[in-house]
């Protein structure tokens, strides 16, 4: 029996396939009626042409066995065909799920569970339990059905040939449902290893320039030689639980057909049996093996699915930290941005303590701190990619955390330092595949960024393949689309992780510009790597240790000797990072 939970997970599933569930039941229950008509038409063949019976009738006989050897091919491969299908619509949709569900989850979780163990979640476990939704269910059904079946005909027979092979049967499906706990159990081990090396794999190539740089060939190889050598040793003792699980049932049908031979050699020479009686009670005795073997099949690939099951459960059971608000509708236009007596933290500890600024509709902040002071920390706590500890954040007078996350984030963006563009067209990573943005409106977008000129650079324009194995374009000019991304967002508030000390001047230049036009009419908060990019900001906020060091307007702080930011610029010239 499935745990409470899977039978409601598996039916979540196989609900919106009724169609095709019941074609697939009727197909199974067909072939499973032509399999059994077949021995019992040889045995007939047999005793009529032992008992002398006209030519005619033999033919009959066999023009029957052939139509119904191959309708039963007919139904095999149109059964196959339904069960494949069936399988990889469930399968896709439970994809689609974890996918939208992990989409759900804050940034806290996915710090704690790399990409590569997310994917071995998402395609991995759901691959291992594909037969248990494609099969598992109308299989057993139908194979438990041809068992009872063929028992049914054997104990029509003679009864004492039904009742030693129900015994052995029954031993074996016994088995079949208690003895086999031990598959899933190593099951599970194998899918972790599995996962554990999928995420160490993804981290590393992520990391190639930075390993070799620093030749690190030797660790990461060693890393990875014992991260194969848990993934082979947990993969043989599953292959070898399953095995064992397998055998155990063909020894249990090796004795009993044996036995069933015996039986019936002797009951003929009694007159118990014809010859044809015995012919059949030896086919169906074979054919006894299909059903246990199937039912073996599917019981050791349900043990193996639990592993599977079990992650895609948990998976499915871990709830988001953040959660929609009540639907409190974000002003349209510039956002004004209130941080009342924010403090958070992360498992490590304390981040921000205490913080609390007020920006108008339309100003700019500047954001400065050391590394580690906090200053992306505010960045996702306004997008709500995490919630504070205390306090309350408010955008446009209300609080992020009565809004609707959707809605937030249409009105708050966010460009940060390392900008990821996908393998496709321009056009595609500005839009991020909207196919309702036209054309024209991207050109338009492009030339209020003053980025008219550099898209006509492009050898393809907007049809420029951008991204993975593509045209590689430089940081800056990543940044370039990432700007057009928000652009054509039309959000109130922008945050913009300032990346530009790592660019060469032309391209600087054209970020710088394209930064300003984006800024026009709209709240920005700009988190500086160099006091030259202050001087676009209204208002100056200097965090240290999470706690606000200095907060006011900068042409003031920049004109009063004593402040952080008065020495800041003394000193560095705008070169220094801060």
């Amino acid at each position: 029996m499935l745990p409470n939970f899977d039978r409601d997970l598996v039916a979540t599933y196989l609900r919106p396939q009724r169609s095709r569930l019941s074609l697939l039941a009727l197909l199974l229950i067909a072939g499973i009626g032509l399999q059994l008509a077949n021995p019992y038409l040889a045995g007939s063949f047999i005793d009529r042409a032992e008992a002398g019976s006209p030519t005619s009738s033999l033919v009959g006989i066999a023009a029957a066995f052939l139509v119904v050897a191959l309708l039963t091919q007919v139904a095999v491969v149109a059964e196959t065909y339904v069960a494949e299908d069936l399988g990889w619509r469930t399968t896709n949709a439970l994809r689609a799920d974890l996918t939208r569900h992990l989409l759900t989850l804050d940034d806290s979780f996915h710090a704690e569970h790399g990409s590569g163990e997310l994917i071995e979640r998402i395609d991995g476990d759901v691959s291992a339990i594909a037969g248990f939704f494609a099969r598992f269910v109308v299989h057993v059904a139908g194979s438990a059905l041809f068992l009872v079946g063929v028992l049914v005909i054997l104990w029509r027979q003679d009864w004492r040939i039904g009742a030693l092979l129900t015994g052995f049967a029954a031993g074996a499906a016994v088995y079949m449902t208690r003895g086999g706990g031990f598959v899933g159990a190593r099951a599970r081990e194998a899918r972790q290893a599995s996962a554990d090396l999928s995420a160490f794999l993804e981290e590393r190539l992520a990391g190639l320039p930075d390993i070799k740089a620093n030749g690190a060939d030797g660790y990461t190889m060693r890393r990875l030689h014992e991260r194969l050598r848990d993934r082979f040793h947990t993969g043989r003792r599953s292959v070898l639980a399953a095995s064992l699980f397998t055998n155990v049932v063909n020894t249990l049908f090796v004795a009993g057909a044996a036995a069933s031979l015996a039986l019936g050699v002797v009951l003929h020479a009694r007159g118990a049996l014809t010859v044809g009686a015995v012919f059949m009670v030896v086919r169906y005795t074979t054919m006894l093996r299909d059903p246990l073997e199937q039912l073996t099949r599917h019981m050791n690939t349900f043990q193996q699915a639990t592993g599977g099951i079990v992650r895609v459960r948990e998976l499915l059971a871990t709830a988001p930290r953040v959660v929609d608000g009540e639907g409190v509708p974000v002003p349209r236009g510039a956002l004004s941005v209130e941080l009342d007596h924010v403090s958070f933290a992360y498992d490590a500890g304390p981040v921000l303590d205490d913080v609390s600024l007020r920006l108008e509709p339309g100003q700019v902040l500047g954001l400065l701190g050391r590394t580690g002071s906090g200053k992306t920390t505010i960045s996702r706590l306004l997008l709500r990619l995490h919630d504070v500890g205390e306090g309350s954040i408010r955008l446009g007078g209300v609080d992020v955390r009565r809004a609707r996350l959707d809605d937030l984030r249409q009105r708050v963006a966010l460009v940060t330092q390392d900008v990821q563009l996908f393998a496709g067209a321009l056009r595609d990573n500005v839009t991020l595949y909207d196919p309702a943005a036209a054309d024209e409106r991207l050109r338009q977008v492009f030339e209020a960024l003053a980025l008219g000129a550099w898209l006509d650079e492009l050898p393809d324009g907007l049809d420029t393949i951008v991204g993975a194995g593509a045209r590689g374009l430089s940081a800056g000019e990543s940044q370039l689309v990432a700007l057009a991304r928000v652009f054509l967002k039309d959000p109130g508030l922008v945050v913009l992780d300032e990346a530009s000390s790592r660019l060469d001047p032309h391209t600087e230049a054209l970020l710088e510009q394209a930064v300003t036009n984006l800024l026009a009419g709209r709240t920005g908060i700009v988190i500086a790597h160099r006091l030259a990019t202050v001087e676009r900001a209204d208002v100056v906020l200097v965090l240290d240790r999470g706690r606000v060091a200095e907060l006011g307007r900068r042409d003031e702080l920049a004109a009063d000797p004593g402040s952080r930011l008065s020495a800041l610029l003394r000193s560095s010239r705008g070169e220094v990072p801060v």
